[in-house]
């Protein structure tokens, strides 16, 4: 288990600067649009991240956890007629990222994105993400998705795994997939979202069984779908960790439960971070540990700034558990 990161890096000395900050493991993408990356596209980029003396991990394919009507491959989730040539692009990017050492790969089954409601005031002035299903828009219409019901969402989602989970085995490349951020009641814009409770991911990781089928599992946005995330977390790590279907970690923290939430830092939120990663270690996870979402702050670099802190947070954990 070690620290990483998803942050992309805005030059090359983002990459020195990570480096320097003590992270050595990365998930981050080749340049373009993902539909045009090619086996020599992943190879270059693979080449050039290990060149600053980082660790290619993982990248993310193009199922982002943007609304559906930014998706570079609409057609997946909306089962349009352009669906098979869409995962068969998928099945090829895998493939290449078997060839290409690159040994594992993140993404998204998302119709609606990441609703938010306004930001809210963190430590010092901080601004928050947060959601409040009071102040949210309950009645707002359906997208470009439309109505989707539980059974259809999981038909769509079966149909995309029959596929992509074989060639994902045979090729060695961990598939870790994003929960729904955040929980939302049945039907919320059309959409009953699947992945957006702890029994949707358990019967999500047990469909296609298979180990390169798994989870990016954001403690953030599992901790949005508990009454009581103190409590209850440890638990949910526990089943998913423990079965080995953890592939990447998100190790964020929130103040709140389901649907009444702000996002934090991760030492100041209901959360006991610490005891979190001691359950990470006892189900043996060894994989990244890594901030997803920060508080936007003050300064000249705010995005910067409040991630060099979390790296150094999560860095000063880990120490401490390999001396426990």
């Amino acid at each position: 288990m070690y620290v990483g990161t998803q942050v992309e890096a805005r030059d090359d000395d983002d990459y020195r600067v990570f480096v320097q900050l003590g992270l050595k493991h990365i998930c981050a993408n080749p340049p373009g649009k993902p539909a045009s990356w090619k086996l020599d596209d992943l190879r270059r980029h693979r080449e050039k991240i290990e060149s600053f003396g980082l660790v290619l991990d993982m990248i993310q394919l193009p199922l982002p956890s943007r609304p559906i009507e930014q998706a570079s491959y609409p057609d997946i989730l909306l089962a349009g007629p352009e669906r098979d040539r869409q995962i068969d692009a998928v099945c090829q990017l895998i493939e290449d990222c078997g060839t290409a050492g690159i040994p594992a790969a993140k993404y998204n089954l998302n119709l609606i994105g990441i609703p938010r409601t306004p930001m809210e005031p963190g430590r010092g002035g901080s601004r928050n993400e947060a959601f409040r299903w009071d102040l949210a828009d309950q009645a707002a219409a359906p997208g470009l998705a439309g109505e989707l019901s539980e059974d259809e969402n999981w038909e769509r989602i079966d149909y995309f795994l029959e596929r992509v989970v074989p060639v994902a085995t045979s090729n060695r490349v961990r598939l870790a997939c994003h929960p729904h951020d955040p929980y939302t009641p049945p039907g919320y814009r059309g959409v009953t979202r699947v992945l957006g409770t702890v029994e949707g991911m358990k019967k999500f990781v047990t469909m296609r069984e298979s180990s390169y089928h798994g989870l990016n599992f954001c403690q953030g946005t599992v901790a949005e779908m508990l009454d009581n995330p103190r409590d209850e977390i440890d638990e949910v790590i526990r089943w998913f960790g423990s079965r080995g279907k953890i592939f990447n970690v998100h190790f964020r923290n929130i103040r709140g439960r389901k649907l009444s939430f702000m996002e934090t830092f991760p030492e100041e939120g209901d959360m006991d971070m610490v005891r979190a990663a001691r359950v990470y270690k006892e189900v043996g996870y060894p994989y990244m540990l890594m901030p997803d979402h920060v508080p936007a702050i003050a300064g000249r670099d705010p995005s910067g700034v409040a991630f060099a802190f979390c790296y150094g947070y999560i860095t000063a954990l880990l120490q401490t558990l390999d001396q426990a």
